[in-house]
């Protein structure tokens, strides 16, 4: 984005007020000391995220402006000119921000959300606090003041993991000492206990070799190839991935690594992991690719082979009928149908199966079975503090640092071997 571009923005006749931490009428930022090195170190950091909706959603969360619109609030921002400006360039940048007007006919925009007032930098604002020289106690208020607000649990957890990553990224550039979010989270009462039981349907390995099983048993209307792809689904469900992460895979994320298939799976926030197959995702997911090549080859001519390949676009691992890739919505019906048809085994859970039942089975199968946490950890791609755990997060790990296996060998026999 130019210059020109963010100057339009920012010069922009201020709309009524906001209450973003920016409004015309404030010496820029409330209480704080640089506030165009704090914008640009966001700005930075928001751009670390590959993912534009994450994005959003973190500035957002933070009580930061995510439209044109709002970030015209910023105008007339008095001291510290040139650096703010810079600053605003880049903030702009990294969500993407361009000066577009509202059209005459445009609907309302859609009523602010009841917590809008209490998002964190908002809350400073309104405390005249610098947000770099917060402290813990700062953040517990700022907690406390979400309860109040009837904010449930799960929401300030989020709320708060956001404000953590931020300022893990400050200390890390040296703007803060420390991290003033790293809080204790079961003393908070935002992590839920051990013996507690989430809405996900627990999954038994009796219920998942049940599973497979229906997958692979023909249906009406069903060809060979549907079958083929049903049990590739199910299979690869088994290794714990994530059903947008399943959905999103291209052909060309299936390679070897230290001499094991296995997939190369872009998760959240633009992060990517190394997930290796077990042996019944592997024979699914190979199964499957050639019966559809097979197919492909019988309806299409050598000349349009050869054409194709030079141009068309990377290649869903998982294609529907018609060649497209899955959506959400239904990988979820595709599993609702072969559970509805798996017998009295899958009967107690028809009505409440999805697809991250299967990736609560995978973590939940893996420790019971003596999985190191943090190998677990690397192979669904949970975000972790943790430094070492990142980097497992990160790196292509050796088969035996993946909990693949263990998985594969409660519910399926002989997976030791492929075909």
């Amino acid at each position: 984005m130019e210059l020109a571009a963010v100057s339009e923005i920012v010069s922009l006749e201020p709309r009524s007020k906001t209450g973003y931490p920016l409004s015309a009428d404030h010496d820029v930022w409330p209480g704080v000391d640089d506030p165009g090195a704090l914008l640009d170190a966001i700005a930075e950091w928001l751009a670390g995220y590959g993912n534009q909706a994450t994005r959003r959603t973190y500035a957002e969360g933070l009580g930061l402006p995510v439209t044109t619109a709002d970030l015209a609030e910023w105008a007339e921002p008095g001291r510290h000119l040139d650096t703010w400006r810079t600053a605003v360039l880049r903030y702009a940048d990294a969500l993407r921000l361009t000066p577009r007007p509202r059209p005459a006919s445009a609907p309302p925009p859609a009523p602010r959300g009841r917590l809008r007032a209490h998002h964190w930098f908002r809350w400073c604002v309104a405390r005249g606090l610098d947000p770099m020289a917060a402290t813990s106690a700062d953040v517990k208020s700022w907690l406390d003041t979400l309860a109040t607000a009837s904010a449930a649990p799960a929401t300030r957890d989020r709320m708060l993991a956001t404000v953590k990553a931020l300022y893990g990224y400050l200390a890390d550039t040296g703007l803060v000492t420390g991290n003033p979010a790293a809080l204790n989270r079961r003393r908070l009462g935002l992590a839920t206990a051990a013996s507690s039981t989430s809405g996900t349907v627990t999954l038994t390995t009796r219920q998942v070799r049940a599973l497979y099983t229906a997958a692979g048993t023909p249906r009406r209307g069903a060809g060979p190839l549907d079958t083929a792809r049903a049990v590739a689904v199910v299979a690869l469900f088994t290794l714990g991935l994530r059903v947008s992460e399943l959905c999103g895979l291209d052909r060309t994320d299936l390679h070897v690594t230290r001499g094991r298939r296995a997939l190369r799976v872009l998760g959240k926030g633009g992060k990517t992991r190394v997930v290796y197959l077990s042996v019944p995702a592997e024979n699914a997911l190979m199964s499957y690719l050639s019966a559809r090549d097979a197919a492909a080859a019988s309806r299409e001519t050598t000349v349009e082979r050869r054409t194709q390949s030079r141009h068309a676009p990377p290649s869903p691992l998982l294609q529907t009928r018609t060649g497209n890739r899955y959506q959400r919505q239904a990988i979820w019906q595709l599993l609702r149908r072969i559970t509805a048809a798996g017998g009295t085994d899958l009967a107690p859970i028809a009505g409440a199966m999805h697809p991250h039942a299967l990736r609560h089975f995978y973590v939940t199968t893996a420790v019971e079975a003596g999985a190191q946490l943090v190998h677990v950890q690397a192979d669904v791609g949970h975000s972790s503090i943790d430094t070492t755990q990142q980097t497992y997060d990160h790196a292509a790990r050796a088969p035996e640092r993946s909990a693949v296996d263990l998985v594969a060998d409660s519910w399926f026999p002989d997976a030791t071997t492929t075909d």
